[in-house]
């Protein structure tokens, strides 16, 4: 197996080791999970997808997370992000929920920071893909945690953030988030700073998603989460994946910021298939919380 660095100083692609072996032998498993620690961002082409294999290799790296309410895989471990109609086959029109879900997509985020417990990792594969356009970008957020002032990380190593599904969603379009959405997915609270466990690298932990930090009024927390994002993506920090067919990529929640790119959607098909991993304290989860949730 070789592992072929790809951007700025994190992300990766694994050669001679695909997600069968991962799934099937110990000692692989093994060697890409160390992979993932270090580069965060991982990429295997040419993969034989189906949903059973993308479910087989990433139960490897812990619980998945069963899909949200009112999403198109609700109930199962898929996330399905997609511009066809699945009772007609057409593409969606621009005004459609998902044509605006994409669109949210394309904000600066973290998978699941608005839920309990967050995300580990994300699992995306490539089924149907728009012949240009459609990329995804991702940012380092412990390089951008690396890059803060000495006072900046020592006060954001004690602040906390709120992250509300329906605040990132709102950006779009008022009523993107459903009723049921913002019943069943409220604000949660984590603290600004993941330290990795395994190596003990910190990263900045903020998103699109985040709506507020705890003791700073709105409008001051806003403006720093919005700096404090933009300095974290400027484009000379970023890894812009072009996706080819058979294309798998995880990345670490814990450690990067991604969107997606946009496409003529009303032109091009684009379906693509998301399995995302849950935290649990062995990853860091249990650093994340305010003393009050924890008691």
């Amino acid at each position: 197996m070789e592992v072929i660095p790809l951007g700025p100083g994190f992300c990766a692609e694994v050669r001679g080791a695909g997600l069968a072996d991962v799934a099937a032998h110990d000692d692989v498993y093994a060697a890409v999970r160390a992979a993932f620690e270090e580069h965060s961002v991982l990429l295997f082409r040419r993969q034989p997808i189906t949903d059973e294999l993308q479910v087989a290799y990433s139960q490897r790296f812990g619980p998945l997370e069963i899909a949200k309410a009112a999403s198109l895989g609700e109930g199962t471990p898929f996330s399905i992000l997609t511009n066809i109609d699945r009772a007609t086959g057409q593409l969606v029109p621009p005004d459609h929920k998902e044509s605006l879900r994409a669109r949210a997509n394309q904000l600066w985020h973290t998978d699941s920071s608005f839920k309990v417990p967050p995300a580990l990792a994300s699992v995306l594969s490539a089924r149907v893909i728009p012949p240009h356009g459609g990329e995804t970008e991702f940012a380092s957020m412990r390089h951008a945690w690396a890059r803060l002032s000495e006072t900046e990380r020592s006060e954001l190593s004690q602040s906390y953030a709120w992250h509300d599904y329906a605040h990132s969603r709102g950006k779009i379009a008022p009523q993107l988030a459903s009723e049921r959405e913002r019943t069943t997915m409220p604000p949660v609270c984590w603290r600004m700073r993941w330290v990795n466990p395994v190596n003990g690298r910190a990263a900045l932990y903020v998103a699109s998603h985040t709506c507020g930090i705890e003791g700073m009024p709105q409008d001051e927390a806003l403006a720093l989460v919005d700096r404090l994002i933009a300095e974290a993506t400027r484009p000379e920090f970023t890894y812009l994946h072009r996706w080819q067919a058979g294309d798998v990529v995880m990345w670490d929640n814990r450690a990067t910021l991604h969107r997606g790119r946009p496409w003529p959607d009303n032109l091009h098909p684009r379906h693509m298939v998301r399995t995302t991993i849950s935290a649990t304290d062995a990853d860091g989860v249990a650093d994340l919380r305010p003393a009050r949730a924890a008691a």
